[in-house]
């Protein structure tokens, strides 16, 4: 009897931990097709952002940014890193400022790292953005006259929501990286 108990007891536990697991699994595809269509729409809207995919080390591709505020405000998204134009992990995004704002929005965004030391400032969870940083909003040909700051170039699309903002705060960022044995990649 209580082997039988053991048994079904491993059982529930194991069916449980494949269920959260492939669970998982299908948040992580969602984010990453997520990722292609940021990416896509911000290539079709500036072709010239293809330049700085090109040659940047790496870039982390946040599809969905949600900021809200009063007075105080915040924001967070998870995103996928690629290196050398191939996956290797997610990241999640944080952000808090403070000063005059009042709303909603979201938005998508990309942060390239123009080095291989940037990137793996970033993969050590060594980096932040902070207000000497700006985010580009993308439209035609803008991409083409943006250099890199730091190493860095950011670049945003506006989605939904309206927001008036005159804060200052920082971007935080963690670094989650890919395991290898993902069933996913199978």
């Amino acid at each position: 009897m209580k082997t039988i108990k053991f048994r079904l007891t491993v059982a529930t536990v194991l069916m449980t931990f494949l269920s959260l697991t492939a669970q998982e699994f299908k948040k992580e595809h969602q984010l990453q097709e997520d990722a292609n269509e940021l990416k896509q729409k911000m290539l079709t809207k500036d072709p010239s952002i293809s330049e700085f995919f090109a040659n940047s080390k790496g870039y982390v591709i946040f599809p969905k940014v949600g900021k809200g505020g009063f007075v105080v405000g915040a924001a967070y998204g998870k995103g996928v890193v690629y290196e050398n134009n191939q996956h290797i992990g997610f990241a999640s995004l944080k952000q808090l400022d403070i000063g005059l704002q009042i709303g909603g929005k979201t938005y998508g965004e990309i942060v390239f790292f123009e080095t291989k030391r940037a990137l793996n400032e970033f993969k050590n969870n060594n980096f932040e953005l902070s207000a000497q940083i700006s985010a580009v909003a993308i439209d035609e040909g803008v991409a083409k006259n943006k250099k890199f700051d730091d190493n860095i170039a950011v670049f945003i699309l506006p989605q939904k929501g309206l927001m008036a903002d005159i804060s200052i705060g920082g971007q935080r960022f963690v670094f989650e990286n890919k395991t290898d044995a993902r069933v996913s990649d199978f």
